[in-house]
């Protein structure tokens, strides 16, 4: 072989890579005005494309509905079937054609202009039909693709994806869309729950382990097993957390021959132990055990103890 595969791995990266360079150097008013229409509008993007690029159209439209923006696709060759009847007046129809000849996209701009659509273009083709007939035209300058046929669209198409999630982004910008909006829209799978997901939401589905400081140690063992957590809290008079005692403290113990019937809850437990609010995000109690290499933290709720946390729980429910 002439070149490794390594190295025809890292041309492709690097064509494509400079690519997206001289898409970022070619951004221009157009680019803004048309972040700027769409805003004030409020009206929604139909992305449509024939062939991969009708793929990243898909792709584009759901980044937007994703992050704040009313989006739809349109597959250029259903739209010349019927589908064209989808467009509603002062839709933004986003058109992706590398030639910006594309016989589909040539034969719905008319259509979609009758219908009171603005035309955005993205094209590699600033004299091309497309280019001429949008109102914003979105230039994506392409050298060459990264085949050694110069033919099978690569460096083209992560133009085409980067320039539609530059507009997601720019828009979702504006709109100040929140971590918390992302989470009303995406609720399902471990994405979602990182950002919704609360202690409270976990810890009450098991037992509270507690102890007193004065509680012997058949009463520490009884509470770390009956409740199958681990461990067991050591709260003070006012239901305060002050310790906890693991099922490795024991273990430790009796590897060291200090385990006897006279030991206290105070004895034994380590003090200060880590602690998580009852509201606090179920990924952050995540981190917080990560960070100091632990199974369970106890939860709080105005200082006071109100249940554990385990690991398990925050893989049960997908978020490692």
């Amino acid at each position: 072989m002439k070149n490794s595969i390594l190295d025809i791995a890292r041309d492709c990266i690097e064509i494509e890579q400079k690519a997206l360079v001289s898409l970022a150097n070619h951004l221009d008013n157009s680019f803004e005005q048309c972040i700027h229409d769409i805003f004030t509008s409020k009206s929604r993007v139909v992305c449509t494309g024939i062939g991969k690029s009708a793929i990243i159209a898909q792709k584009i439209a759901a980044t937007m509905n994703s992050t704040g923006t009313a989006a739809a696709f349109l597959h250029a060759a259903d739209a010349v079937h019927g589908d064209i009847g989808m467009l509603n007046a002062h839709d933004f129809l986003c058109c992706l054609s590398k030639s910006g000849e594309t016989e589909e996209i040539k034969l719905i701009i008319p259509l979609a202009k009758n219908v009171g659509c603005k035309i955005i273009g993205i094209t590699s083709n600033k004299d091309s039909y497309l280019s001429k007939q949008s109102d914003y035209m979105l230039y994506t300058p392409i050298d060459k693709e990264a085949d050694p046929n110069n033919l099978a669209p690569t460096a083209s198409t992560a133009a085409q994806m980067a320039i539609g999630d530059a507009i997601a982004i720019c828009l979702l910008h504006l709109r100040g869309f929140s971590a918390n909006d992302f989470a009303k829209i995406h609720p399902g799978g471990s994405l979602g729950k990182q950002l919704y997901l609360h202690v409270s939401d976990v810890y009450p589905s098991h037992g509270k382990p507690t102890n007193s400081i004065d509680d012997n140690l058949a009463s520490v063992i009884l509470a770390i097993s009956k409740n199958r957590l681990g461990a067991t809290v050591i709260v003070d008079h006012e239901d305060k957390p002050i310790g906890i005692v693991t099922d490795g403290d024991l273990r430790r113990l009796i590897e060291n021959k200090k385990l006897n019937d006279r030991l206290t809850a105070f004895e034994i437990m380590h003090a200060n132990p880590k602690l998580i609010e009852a509201d606090a995000l179920a990924i952050t109690a995540l981190e917080l055990m990560r960070i100091n290499n632990i199974s369970q933290l106890a939860v709080i709720k105005e200082s006071k103890y109100v249940g554990m946390i385990h690991l398990h729980d925050l893989i049960r429910e997908g978020l490692l």
